[in-house]
């Protein structure tokens, strides 16, 4: 019998749904709270898992994350009744939803979800997943139709500026039109698997010259660099020695969430990159452990704020302070503060009115594969 948990605080949406998915065959477990969730994972197994976005910390995706890390065949599906766009792109690209329910909903779009879901990873483990050596060779063919058949693709996202709100850059985001290896996190994961990260980013850097003759001269293209690049310098500057007239225009991401730090040769990697006229900017800065040393070792001249720290920051006075201060901190360092995943007006308003130099977010515009007609 496939075996359900089901996450909610509010004991009625748990009798409801535990109703509703009994009397279609399910077997149903439940969790008042997300601490309850998690440890329930770690006593029990699950087919999937229906969880409340709006939990008590942890809230539902952060349950969801690790849930996929303790049991990854679980489906996982996530209930809201104020879906958080940019968190949820995020967490779908990452792999850790696999259905969303927008509340209040019927008792056959839980079951529909659910049917779905579960027979998508039968049919994906049906297919990759015969044998280990099945999985490991689907995989590897998978990448290579991806790297060699032209379904990489940078997605723009504009970035604009506080002031006038007019568009000053783009920041390039990978996307993947292969039937299985469908997401930039199923990408990532066949390329570190298959030792391909090299020729992944030859194709993206190959991706961004494109975009890079096709964008106006004034525009900046922002541009993500797995961390474990930085390690070969020798293969860094030959992939962006063809980028190197465009250096000025070109700002390399680095994620404050990565372990770049600990990595032997990036120091040497990173001088060359500034020595060329190559720009660095630190990306999700507020998301990991290594803000302050990630600031201090790159000296970056951006630093992009996670979107954790954005949300809602027109309603929480905290955040507001922090950015306070690292826009203060920007300024005090020639850098530019870029507050990303920018949703709501108020949002918007609120970074401007603190003094943050550059705004990223959906509020914006969405990721797209074309360049608007008034950006070209």
């Amino acid at each position: 019998m496939t075996r359900v948990l089901v996450v909610d605080d509010d004991l009625k949406v748990r009798t409801a749904l535990r109703a509703t998915l009994e009397r279609s065959g399910y077997d149903v477990d439940e969790a008042d709270s997300g601490s309850e969730a998690i440890r329930k994972s770690g006593d029990d197994s699950y087919d999937a898992a229906v969880v409340d976005y709006q939990l008590p910390p942890p809230d539902g995706l952060e349950v969801l994350a690790q849930l996929r890390e303790a049991q990854p065949r679980c489906v996982r599906v996530l209930m809201s009744g104020a879906l958080d766009l940019p968190v949820l792109m995020s967490a779908v690209n990452r792999g850790e939803v696999s259905r969303v329910l927008a509340k209040p909903f019927g008792r056959r779009s839980v079951i529909t979800a659910l049917e779905e879901a579960l027979a998508q990873r039968n049919r994906f483990e049906e297919l990759c997943l015969g044998d280990r050596s099945g999985l490991f060779e689907g995989q590897r063919r998978g990448l290579e139709e991806c790297l060699s058949g032209g379904l990489i693709k940078l997605a723009l996202q504009p970035i604009v500026g506080a002031g006038r709100g007019t568009v000053v850059g783009y920041e390039g985001l990978l996307r993947s039109a292969h039937a299985s290896l469908d997401t930039p996190l199923r990408v990532l994961h066949a390329a570190e698997t298959h030792d391909s990260l090299g020729r992944l980013a030859d194709v993206v850097c190959a991706r961004a010259a494109e975009w890079l003759r096709v964008l106006p001269e004034h525009l900046m293209l922002f541009l993500n660099v797995h961390p474990s690049e930085l390690a070969d310098s020798d293969a860094v500057r030959r992939r962006f020695s063809a980028l190197q007239p465009a250096a000025h225009r070109l700002v390399i991401e680095i994620t404050e969430r990565s372990s770049m730090l600990q990595l032997d040769d990036w120091r040497t990697t990173l001088d060359y990159l500034v020595s060329a006229g190559f720009r660095i900017a630190v990306d999700d800065l507020g998301s990991g452990y290594n803000s302050l040393s990630m600031l201090a070792e790159l000296k970056p001249a951006f630093i992009k704020v996670d979107m954790s720290i954005v949300r809602n920051v027109d309603r929480e006075e905290r955040k507001q302070r922090l950015l306070d201060l690292l826009a203060r901190f920007s300024k005090a360092t020639d850098s530019q503060l870029i507050a990303e995943g920018i949703e709501t007006p108020l949002e918007a308003e609120t970074v401007k009115r603190i003094g943050v130099d550059l705004l990223q977010g959906y509020f914006f515009g969405r990721p797209a594969l074309e360049l608007a007609a008034s950006a070209a």
